[in-house]
Parts: C-alpha cells; structure tokens; sequence
C-alpha cells in the first residue's frame, strides 16, 4: 500500500468514526448516561465499568453519593472508549501529513488544528462530567464534535481533488458558492439550537405540530432560557426553569428549522443546474427534508430515544453532505485546496 492510499484509509477511518462518535453521544445524553460515571477518564477509578463486588464496594466507598448504575456506565465508558480511538486516529492523520507532506502534496496544518480540537473536546468531555452537565458546556462539546466531523469531511473531499477536478468541467455561479456557504452556517447555528434544547431537555416543551402548546407564539421567557452560563435546569439565580422559559428554547429551533430548510432546499436545488452537482444537491435536499420529518415525528411520539438518535445523525450526515458541497464549489472557483 503506497504512502497516499494509507493516508486516505486513514482519514476515512477516523470521519466514519467521528459520525459514530457523534451518533453515539447523543445516545449517552438521551440515555440519561452522561453521569454514569462520576469521574474522568475512568469509572469509580477504574479504566472500565467495576463489576466485582469488592471493586463496586470501593467504588461505593469511593463516591458515596453516586450509585453505580452498570448500564449507565457502560454506555458512557464505550462513547469515552471511541472517542480516544478517534483521537489516536487523529494524531496519526497528522504525524503521516508533517512526515509525508511532501508525498502527499497537501498542507499539513489542518490535521495538526484537528489535533488541538480533539485535545479541546476531550477537555470539554471531563467538564461535561464535572460541571454536572452543564448546558453550556455539553452543547460545546457537541459542537465541537460537529466541528471535527466537519473538517475530517473536508479532509475526506481534499483526498479526491482529482476526481473532483475530472468531473467539474464548468465553473458554477456565484450565487451557488454565496447560498452553500449560507447553508452550512445556517445549518450550523440550527445544530447549536437543537444541542442548547437537548441539554435543557426541552424537546417537549412544545407540544403539538406545526403550534406550540396550542399557540402560534405561547408564553415564552427567553432571558432565562438563553442564559448561557447557569447549571442544568435552573436558572442564574438558582431557581428552576420555569416551562416558560423551556418553550422559548423549543420555539426558536423550530423557527431555526424552518429557516434552515429554505436556504438548504435552495441550495440543493440550484445544485441541479450543474451536472456534476446534481447527486450532491438531491442529497442535500432529501436529507434536510428527511431531518425536518424525524423532528415533527420527534414530537407527535414523544421524543423516542431512536427517533431522537436519528435526528442527531441525520444532522450530522446533512453536515457531512454540505461540506462536500462547499468543497466542490469552493475547487471550482480556485482548483487548488
């Protein structure tokens, strides 16, 4: 296996595995695993999930306020146990781009800021932990995920310019490079809203499609529920989240969504008057039709666990689809990335 084929399994490797990194994350969360171990990196002190009675013993005596929940742990230990994979797949990405860069015939210092970026999730992953699940603290956590899924697309893309350079033999306009970029930062700050309503467990604040609790605009207290620095389900001040506030929460990722799918649809649809576009942009706007799908069925079911996982990847994989979009444009423009 020469030099470039070895690199490109391996950002293959690690962007498959950075989608079940995600997919998997949000499993934890919605599993209510997060805390199923009270400490970082390990469980109750030990590299896995303590099983033995003298080890849950002093895992007891260890952490007497937690009880040792094996399904709970395992699920968080497997999530920890995958990213750390990711992370050596990384750091191997990066070591074979300085030492073959002149091989590959690609800049190295995007796999080296991949680095530093998992290094930062891993940081945010032990204050996931510590800080009890703070809001803020785990939507970064999932947007850094999204962020590293991102760039190891983008990688993923660069590995095929000549594949890319092959099939785009016209220039596409300008007015789809401006809307693909507006697409994958709209996207993006939706991704935010969906992380900031799933760490609040807010997902049904609102019930009933397309209304919320039976009104187009209910009672909502935004000052509360977008107060950034506060712990998990109470307010700056301490005191609980009133429903109020959760609505507010739940009503502006539906307006998000809304947004979304028109400038993605857009985006999708002009990709249809370029030939070697056209796969990519039918994928953009099934996809983001589909999202908008699993989140009404999210709703009028009652936030199953499946359809909640399924709601998570299928942003991610529109996030995957949108970056390949971008890239393409992007190598039409200036044939060179």
């Amino acid at each position: 296996m020469n030099i470039e084929r070895a690199f490109r399994l391996l950002v293959y490797c690690a962007t498959a595995l950075a989608f079940l990194v995600i997919v998997f994350g949000a499993f934890v969360r919605l599993s209510d695993a997060g805390l199923g171990c009270p400490d970082w990196p390990g469980c109750y002190g030990h590299v896995s999930v303590p099983t033995s009675q003298a080890a849950l013993a002093k895992a007891t005596q260890r952490y007497p306020g937690s009880v040792v929940e094996t399904r709970k742990a395992w699920i968080e230990m497997i999530h920890r146990y995958l990213a750390g994979t990711l992370g050596l797949l990384v750091l191997a990405i990066a070591a074979s781009a300085w030492v073959c860069r002149s091989s590959l015939g690609q800049s190295p210092w995007l796999p080296s800021f991949l680095v530093v970026l998992i290094v930062v999730q891993a940081l945010f992953g032990m204050w996931t932990v510590t800080l009890k699940l703070m809001p803020l603290v785990v939507t970064l956590h999932l947007l850094g995920g999204m962020t590293t899924l991102g760039l190891l697309a983008w990688l993923t893309a660069r590995q095929r310019r000549a594949l890319v350079r092959r099939d785009l033999t016209e220039t596409p306009s300008a007015r789809l490079r401006t809307c693909a970029t507006l697409a994958l930062a709209v996207l993006f700050s939706q991704i935010a809203l969906g992380g900031w309503v799933s760490t609040n467990y807010a997902g049904m604040a609102c019930t009933g499609v397309p209304l919320c609790n039976g009104a187009l605009m209910p009672a909502m207290d935004f000052a509360d529920g977008f107060t950034v620095w506060r712990n998990l389900g109470v307010t700056s001040e301490g005191m609980p989240l009133s429903n109020e506030s959760l609505s507010a929460i739940q009503w502006l990722h539906r307006v998000g969504a809304i947004v979304t799918v028109s400038v993605v649809c857009t985006a999708g649809l002009l990709c249809l008057w370029v030939p070697a576009l056209r796969v990519l942009g039918l994928a953009v706007f099934g996809l983001v039709l589909v999202q908008a799908g699993i989140g009404i069925a999210n709703v009028v079911y009652v936030l199953p666990v499946p359809l909640a996982v399924a709601h998570n990847a299928c942003a991610a994989l529109l996030l995957v689809t949108l970056v390949m979009l971008k890239f393409r444009v992007d190598f039409a423009f200036r044939r060179e990335i």
